[in-house]
């Protein structure tokens, strides 16, 4: 591609994310400094070549998937944040005694604000904690409450109202067990190994075992989904684009929200670290958007965070207010501000 079908794909890019319109040659001329027949022979040229495309109710174009792809990896130069975006960032950053979870939750739901798209973030610790303990704590005759604690050091309680005639002595027996058989095992498996080895075994031995069984599922389940670590901003901000004006396109795309392989599309980073840029079918959720992502460590947590947006996206902005967060998170510890 030339210097200037670059600079006119660029232009058109750039064009269409502001406006949201379809691209002709007269509106281009100006900026290009070329004759509208020129541009046209040069959009012809383009859209022959895949990185533009017509819109079937105009004569102008619009950026295809390729287009944004060649954009986003020649074209693009991150874009300098405006003193308002800054100062709202660094007061996240400026109260130290936010834990970094916290801070990164913030900082996602400014940038959703800054933005008007929807930021996620979806921790990986939580995962990797090894069962430590397990405690039953009676309250009365018919209440108890089960204490799960791993080996980070996260605590999470579960209170329970027992159904009549349940002997609170079978379920601590059965809390001992799960800590002889299951203690060290990691917390996401713990659920399918009580099905699979502790089920079978207080099946024989205790009379009430499916309401004891029980207390355990749900409390190892209640701990996964409290400590899931994903925090999703302005999920209703994506629906307000004008690429989803239709009830079917809201509706497909709302479900895809709320749905569980939308957590593991945003964990899914091909084991890079640096900030990647999924566009259209390349994000696994969805034909008409882009997922942009980056990993963060810091002070021993890590995790995912993600921005999700048309296609038709701030790409230089959302890059930039990325790669600010994600310096001060990594750069928290140090210190720096």
């Amino acid at each position: 591609m030339d210097e200037r079908k670059k600079e006119l794909l660029k232009a058109i890019v750039e064009n269409y994310v502001k406006t949201v319109k379809p691209v002709g040659s007269n509106s281009l001329c100006k900026k290009l400094k070329c004759s509208s027949a020129t541009i046209r022979n040069e959009m012809a040229l383009l859209e022959e070549m895949g990185y533009i495309e017509k819109n079937h109710i105009s004569s102008g174009r619009i950026p295809s998937e390729l287009g944004y792809k060649y954009y986003v990896e020649h074209l693009m130069k991150p874009k300098d944040l405006t003193g308002e975006d800054v100062l709202k960032l660094q007061q996240i950053f400026s109260n130290n005694e936010l834990k970094v979870n916290d801070a990164v939750t913030k900082c996602l739901e400014i940038i959703s604000d800054l933005t008007n798209y929807t930021s996620v973030v979806l921790g990986k610790n939580s995962m990797d904690n090894l069962l430590k303990q397990v405690n039953i704590i009676a309250l009365d005759e018919q209440k108890i409450v089960a204490v799960v604690c791993t080996d980070k050091g996260i605590v999470e309680n579960k209170q329970f109202l027992l159904p009549k005639d349940t002997n609170i002595e079978e379920v601590v027996k059965t809390g001992d067990m799960i800590n002889k058989m299951l203690v060290g095992t990691p917390i996401n498996k713990v659920s399918e190994k009580l099905e699979f080895e502790i089920k079978p075994i207080i099946a024989k031995k205790i009379k009430d075992y499916e309401t004891v069984y029980n207390i355990f599922y749900d409390a190892f389940n209640d701990f996964i989904h409290h400590n899931s670590n994903i925090h999703v901003s302005g999920r209703v901000n994506l629906l307000k684009e004008p690429e989803y004006d239709d009830a079917n396109s809201i509706k497909r795309i709302a479900s895809k929200l709320e749905d569980e392989s939308f957590k593991e599309m945003v964990n899914k980073i091909d084991g890079k670290e640096d900030l990647q840029i999924y566009i259209g079918k390349e994000s696994n959720f969805d034909n008409n958007v882009t997922v942009i992502k980056r990993n963060y460590k810091s002070g021993g947590e890590e995790g995912t965070i993600a921005i999700i947006g048309p296609k038709r996206m701030e790409y230089e902005r959302v890059v930039s207010l990325l790669n600010y967060m994600v310096d001060k998170i990594e750069g928290k510890d140090d210190g720096k501000q």
